[in-house]
Formats: structure tokens, sequence, C-alpha cells
């Protein structure tokens, strides 16, 4: 522990009717003491020492004194309760918790990891490393569920998504891209979905040049499949694009080994032509009521690009705003389900507007855009430890079924769950964490706490 903790103290001379004075003297206090949960989530799954695993440490053993498991773990639990930089390890080097976390005598133990240390960690890797490194977190993602659900489902989505991620700096490979208007990345984030399950688990991030577009899409549809065949070889497997990741390419890949999907496709003008009697129905709706109407039609069409006609779902939709003329704004998804036009779009198309709030989650609230290293790689590395943490907090919301904080946003799981005020006792048989009597969630935490190990004292 550190000597130089002050102890002056600060008087407020009429709070409360009597002066209070408040010392920072608690030599072995932690704003941070529910974050033993986040933890007890990682051995469950096992994530930061497959993580870990995946790097090589060319560093001289007998120099070393974080090792590798130290320096991720360091990173990923303190994304998890809301230390997005290495800037932070000078503010957490002698947190009694976080030593605690990183399995060190929360008293005597060694002080964690520096920023200069965790720096070096981060610039060290290379494209293999996080290659090795993203392919152990979608494995354990898929192996976790694969133990939770012992091998059955029903139908498990895919869902790929791309995010921009403006850059303000010389980073690496970051372009500038039209459609958002800034210099940017883009990573690739895949989600997948379990039967009718509210949760999307994010099980990918893959960080992408500011001006990629399909790139990655491919490899990760082909890994992804082969992988959740294996682990539940009886589920009907959903694949679901934005417009802007479809090509011909996925779309044959996607026939060839038998994978449903609904992809979205941007319009032109055959396509116009398809919807356009099915808009003039809907225009004449529009204008009769004023309001927003839509129909439904469903053509067989071929791109210059494709091999085979495929069934491609049209919304007709023309748009009423008061004062406004009306505006047509068809939607064009291509699908091998047979379902009804209508039920194609709004029941399996549509749901994949959910992810935007896991989107929203990961900018939000583990600042997934925080890629200001100088390297591309380490960027990735970030990327990739910011989903570990992601993955962790999620595991934590569905252990916590049925309470307060069972859909709750990570900031709001974090405020109730991890940020506890603790006294840290350590004993010869055991270390005790005095959290408050009288924190608002303590139920919760309890019940969370027994979901994933502890028990009962």
């Amino acid at each position: 522990m550190r000597d130089d903790l002050t102890t002056q103290s600060v008087l407020f001379p009429s709070l409360g009717g009597k002066p209070v004075v408040a010392r920072f003297d608690e030599a072995y206090g932690s704003s941070d003491g529910g974050a033993v949960l986040v933890k007890a989530v990682d051995q469950r799954l096992g994530l930061t020492a497959r993580v870990a695993a995946c790097v090589p440490d060319a560093r001289e053993p007998g120099k070393v004194v974080h090792p590798l498991v130290d320096l991720v773990r360091q990173r990923v639990f303190g994304l998890a309760c809301g230390y997005a930089d290495a800037n932070d390890a000078a503010r957490l080097a002698d947190d009694p918790v976080y030593k605690l976390l990183l399995d060190r005598d929360p008293v005597d133990g060694a002080a964690l990891a520096s920023q200069p240390t965790l720096s070096r960690f981060e610039n060290a890797v290379g494209p293999r490393d996080v290659a090795r490194l993203g392919v152990a977190v979608a494995d354990a993602v898929i192996a976790h569920h694969e133990r939770r659900l012992k091998g059955r489902a029903r139908q498990i989505t895919i869902d790929l998504d791309p995010t921009d991620d403006p850059t303000h700096g010389a980073q690496q490979l970051a372009l500038f891209n039209g459609h958002y208007g800034t210099w940017c990345y883009l990573p690739l984030l895949g989600f997948l979905t379990f039967d009718d399950e509210p949760e999307q688990y994010l099980y990918a991030a893959i960080l992408r040049p500011g001006t990629a577009t399909r790139q990655g899409v491919l490899g990760l549809l082909r890994r992804t499949i082969e992988r959740l065949r294996g682990a539940f070889p009886q589920a009907r497997l959903l694949v679901r694009l934005d417009g802007g990741l479809v090509s011909p390419a996925v779309l044959d890949r996607l026939d060839a080994v038998g994978v449903d999907y609904v992809i979205g496709l941007p319009g032109n003008a055959v396509l116009a032509r398809r919807a356009e009697k099915a808009l003039r129905k809907a225009r004449r709706r529009a204008r009769a009521t004023g309001q927003t109407a839509h129909g439904y039609t469903e053509c067989r069409y071929a791109a210059k690009t494709w091999g085979p006609r495929r069934r491609v779902v049209i919304k007709a939709e023309v748009v009423a705003h008061p004062g406004r003329a009306l505006k047509d704004n068809p939607r064009f998804v291509v699908t091998n389900r047979r379902e009804r036009a209508q039920a194609v779009y709004e029941d399996l198309y549509c749901q994949r507007g959910e992810i935007e709030n896991r989107i929203k989650e990961l900018h939000h609230g583990l600042e997934l855009d925080r890629t200001s290293c100088s390297r591309f790689w380490a960027n990735q590395l970030r990327v990739l430890l910011t989903a570990a943490a992601y993955v962790l907090l999620q595991e934590l919301r569905r252990r916590a079924v049925g309470t307060a904080c069972a859909r709750a946003q990570v900031t709001t799981l974090r405020e109730r769950l991890l940020k506890l005020g603790t006294r840290v006792v350590v004993s010869v048989r055991r270390i005790v964490l005095h959290l408050p009597a009288t924190a608002p969630f303590r139920d919760t935490w309890r019940q969370v706490a027994l979901a994933v190990g502890a028990r009962a004292g």
C-alpha cells in the first residue's frame, strides 16, 4: 500500500446540525467492492485465461513482474468497472479490491501494472495474435452457451452490424468515410440470439479501416456457422445482415451450406419498378388518411452478379408528414425463408434493430471507440478487450433474471452492483469485504453472487 495517502481533513461546519469532517484515511477501502462478481463470472467462463493464452510473451522471464494473464485481467476488469483507459492504472494500482481480482493479497500484495506497462503490452501484439484472440473470445462465448443450453437450441440467429468509431489523430488505417462524414474506423460486431431469449450475445468484434464495407463478413460467417453447427447440431441457423454487408459471395455461401437468411438490399431501378404497384396502393391510403401507409409484396430477382433468382420481400411504404409532400420509402429484403412477406420483414428482419441497443451500450457504457493508439493492431486489441468486458457484463445481467437489473443497461448494472464502497479486512483464514448494509440493491447483488458460485454464509 502506498504510504503517500493523504490524511488531511476538510470540515463542513454546519452540515446536519454538527460539524462534519471528511478524511481520505481508509487505507484498505475501495469504491468497487462489487467487482468480485465480475471475477466470479470470468472464472465460470474462463474468458480472460483463454484470451491471455493467445498472446505470446516475448519478455525475459526473469524480469517479468506482471504475467500476461494479469495484464489482460487488469484491463478487462477495469473496463467492466468503467475505467476505459490505461491511464486509469495509476489510480487503481493499490486498490485492494483490484489486487484481489488479480489473486494478490489486498494488503501486502504487489501493486498492479502501471500505464507504461499496459501500453507496452497493447503495442506488442501483432495481426496473428489478435486473430487468435478474436477466435478465443468467440469460442469462449459459444462454448459457454453450449454448456448452458446443453447443445440444444431450436434456432440461433447471427446478426452482424458495422458501427462507426471516429478517430482524432494519426491512427493507422483511420480513413474518411463519406456516409458518416468523418475520419474513422468501422468495426464489425457479431451477436448471437438463442431461440426467443431477449439478449443478443456479443461474440465478435473486428476492427476495420474506415472505408471497409463487406470486409471480413464472409470469413466471420464461415467460422461462426462451422462452430455453431459443431456445438448445436440440431439448431436452425438464421443470418441477418444490413444491406451494406451483402455480397454475391455471402449469398452463395449461405445457400451452399443451407443456412436461412434475411438480408437487406439496397434499392435500384429494377426493384423500384417491382415495388411500384404496391407503392401506388400505399399512396392512395396515405392521401385518404393523412397517415404513413405501407404494404408488402414480393418478387423473384437476380442481380447481374448473382447466379440464381432469389426471393425479395418488398415493404412499400409511403411516409406522410404534416405540411410535407408524401415520400416513397420502399425497403427490400432478400431471403430464403418461406413465411409471408409481412412476417419475414416484421417478425424476422426488423427484430435485428434490437442490436442497436447493444451497440450503444458498447459505445456509451464501455467506450468501445477509445481507439487512440497510433498502431492499428493495438487498437484492435483494445476493441477485443472491450468486447471481453462486455461478455462478462452480459453474463452478469443474465444471472440477474427476475430482479430490477435483469434488463439494465451496463452503466446501470455497474452503478447498482459493482460500484459499492467496501472495507477490506484480511486475516490468516479469510478476506472479508465489508459492504454497505444499506446498499439499495443488496438483495439483487446477493442473488447474482449465489448464481455465479458463491455460497450462502
